[in-house]
């Protein structure tokens, strides 16, 4: 006598009587791409955009070790403020719903980059437009944390079981693909705008473009949202609970642990690439603020294209020896690809040659990761699990600056990355080693929870 399927396999079977609209699968899982490109959009603007306009923001007499202090504030505040968005919008996605948790939270980021575009300078309001700009960048991370908390696990819920690694993947393969756009865009600008010096046009105003364009593509996420994506089935969103994130912290601790060291070592691993990479590229390399950028397309680039390739894989043999497997690439092939470089000093040359390893093999634990946190957590707190999860590791690595200054003395500033580097990838074999096997968790059923919860 055959099994009959799950909630999730009849609900997410196209053409059974009481299957989804396939139509309206594609239109989830074309949204949460959408979405989850905006978000990065978003998140890489100041590391990329503003890099070659800190002197619009910041006195000329601050000292080298300031500068890079309010640089990294920049983008460690926005990094802070996810955690908090992803326990307010997640309490709404689990209790309201995830599409209209979605439309505020998009809504929400998508102001306060039009008002980042629209700041003053150092020299109209003094230290005020870097106190600012920092506290534009918290609230925004407030709603960026609420985006992806909506909006990823929305897309799961709607996807098959055989597909989730892929589609997964193609969502969050869009994070260095929109690094890439942003760096194509900015190095256009720089050609056309050269930054030379505070009065040049790209300080002055050039810089705004890509604000105003991430602003006008939260605006066409918006729309989208509202006129094309579905709330999921109800039976795949499971129990309504009046406080999901204390259901998270009483029943499913150890599930919050274990993806808290992988997603510790996951974004210490993206803040070397991320940020600690294109200034190691100038301060070391000597490479110009151009081959710079250019460094930095074809490191993600190469990364985004990887991204598919590893969540097919993780469905094939599960994501769970995935992770483990990952973490000790990273160890070998990430940091030692990053040490070779900065010890060869080979210049522009080495440096795209030794980016396409450092993009493969330091940032592609995402490439399944939107699968991986929603099938962790059960359906009636999934969104509140995979936000708080994936953003509650956040805040450690934001501090990578005090970390790699603890090497000052004993290992070049241009190595100690690649001891971090080092240190992520041991995480990300340990969490996937404390966790479950999950690639065949019914997403509709909350009583498939994975034994190691």
């Amino acid at each position: 006598m055959s099994t009959p399927p799950s909630a999730a396999e009849t609900a997410a079977r196209p053409g059974t009587p009481h299957g989804p609209d396939p139509a309206k699968v594609r239109a989830a899982v074309r949204g949460g791409t959408l979405a989850y490109f905006v978000d990065q959009f978003d998140i890489y603007l100041p590391i990329v955009v503003l890099a070659p306009a800190t002197a619009y923001f910041q006195a000329a007499n601050l000292s080298a070790s300031t500068t890079a202090l309010l640089a990294s504030l920049v983008f460690a505040s926005t990094l802070i403020g996810r955690p908090l968005g992803a326990v307010i919008f997640g309490h709404f996605a689990d209790t309201v719903g995830r599409k209209r948790t979605t439309l505020v939270a998009v809504g929400g980021f998508g102001t306060i980059t039009l008002l980042t575009a629209c700041l003053p300078g150092h020299e109209t309001i003094g230290m005020w437009s870097v106190g600012i700009l920092i506290a534009l960048r918290f609230v925004d991370g407030i709603f960026l944390g609420g985006e992806y908390t909506t909006a990823v696990p929305l897309a799961m819920e709607w996807s098959p079981k055989h597909k989730r690694g892929l589609y997964a993947s193609i969502i969050t393969s869009t994070s260095p693909a929109a690094y890439a756009v942003i760096a194509a865009l900015t190095l256009l600008m720089l050609q056309l705008l050269p930054a030379a010096g505070l009065h040049s046009a790209y300080v002055q105003w050039g810089w705004r473009i890509p604000f105003f364009v991430g602003a006008l593509l939260a605006a066409v996420l918006f729309r989208y949202y509202l006129k094309q994506v579905h709330e999921p089935p109800a039976q795949l969103t499971g129990e309504k609970h009046k406080l999901p994130f204390v259901r998270l912290l009483k029943k499913y601790p150890r599930a919050l642990g274990q993806v808290f060291i992988l997603m510790t070592g996951t974004w210490l691993a993206t803040n070397m690439e991320a940020a600690v990479t294109p200034a190691q590229l100038k301060a070391h390399l000597e490479l110009s603020s151009k081959e710079v950028t250019l460094t930095m397309l074809v490191i993600n680039a190469s990364a985004a294209l990887s991204y598919p390739l590893f969540g097919m894989l993780s469905q094939r043999i599960g994501r769970r020896r995935f992770y483990i497997g990952y973490g000790f690439s990273m160890v070998v092939l990430g940091a030692g690809s990053y040490t070779l470089l900065m010890a060869s000093n080979g210049g522009f040359g080495a440096a795209l040659g030794f980016g396409v390893l450092i993009g493969v093999f330091t940032v592609g634990t995402f490439g399944p990761i939107a699968a991986y946190l929603t099938e962790r957590f059960p359906a009636g707190i999934r969104s509140t699990g995979y936000g708080v999860g994936y953003s509650l590791a956040l805040i450690l690595p934001a501090f990578y600056q005090f970390y790699l200054q603890q090497f000052d003395g004993f290992l070049p500033a241009h190595l100690a990355p690649g001891v971090l580097i080092v240190v992520a990838g041991l995480l990300i074999s340990l969490g996937g080693f404390l966790g479950p096997e999950t690639k065949d968790v019914d997403m509709a059923d909350d009583s498939t929870i994975p034994k190691l919860s």
